[in-house]
């Protein structure tokens, strides 16, 4: 059976990554920064909704940059993955103007260089094996300004840029790197934002936010053996939000 594992699969697009990953028949492990309580309420939930399917969960802090190497070291030491999807993340919002650097380098930390690490880890065996899957989830804001994002957009351009490097180098052996880059996308992150909500779903020509099973089908697709010649792509996943000017007519 091929095994998965997602580096932040406790909720929101995580949580959807690993029920999609196991329906399409991968054993999971996922990641999350804390709460054992609710690992173990989420492992029942999977192995009920599942059967049949291997679960496991794992605390990884990725702004521990020692427990990220450590976890790595785990990863170089075992058989090669099915896939890694990375997946969590953190914002800090600030204008680019009057951005601090200790705040921006941590958020880079988790957001780019424990992919790197992790991916790192990963593509190794991979490679061995001639066959692997590496997805991270970015955001369209790595692809276009957002005012307030400079540090978040700045990372998520890193995560892209880096997979497409990383994608060249590893294609031959068998081994595709992929970017989702979703949009505005119904999860705990926007809820903080509840106040501009109708403003900016008025931007998406879809007319709403995605759901996150719509960003889990995605990486279950480039996850499948029918992705295999699909590799060093930023794949926006927006409602067709980057297509727009977003400018409306009257």
């Amino acid at each position: 059976m091929p095994t998965a594992l997602v580096i932040g699969g406790r909720r929101g697009i995580g949580a959807a990554v690993v029920e999609a990953l196991a329906a399409a028949g991968f054993d999971v492990t996922f990641t999350q920064r804390s709460d054992p309580e609710g690992m173990a309420a989420r492992l029942d939930e999977l192995h009920a909704r599942f059967p049949g399917r291997s679960f496991a969960a794992r605390a990884l802090d990725l702004a521990d940059r020692a427990a990220v190497d450590g976890f790595a070291e785990e990863i170089e030491g075992g058989g090669p993955l099915g896939a890694l999807v990375h997946v969590a993340g953190t914002t800090y919002d600030q204008l680019a103007a009057i951005m601090e650097q200790d705040p921006a380098e941590a958020l880079m930390q988790v957001n780019f260089w424990s992919f790197a690490r992790l991916a790192r880890a990963a593509v190794r065996p991979m490679m061995r094996a001639r066959t692997g899957r590496i997805i991270a989830v970015g955001s369209v804001v790595g692809q276009q300004a957002s005012q307030g994002n400079a540090a978040y957009g700045a990372s998520k351009a890193a995560l892209a840029s880096y997979v497409r490097t990383l994608a060249i180098e590893s294609a031959k052996r068998g081994v595709t790197v992929n970017c989702i880059a979703p949009g505005f996308v119904e999860t705990e992150m926007v809820a903080a934002f509840a106040d501009y909500r109708k403003a900016t779903e008025t931007r998406v020509p879809a007319g709403r936010y995605a759901a996150p099973d719509e960003i889990a089908a995605v990486a279950a697709f480039l996850a499948s053996p029918g992705a295999a010649y699909v590799t060093g792509t930023v794949i926006p996943v927006d409602g067709g939000l980057t297509a727009s000017l977003g400018i409306p007519r009257s």
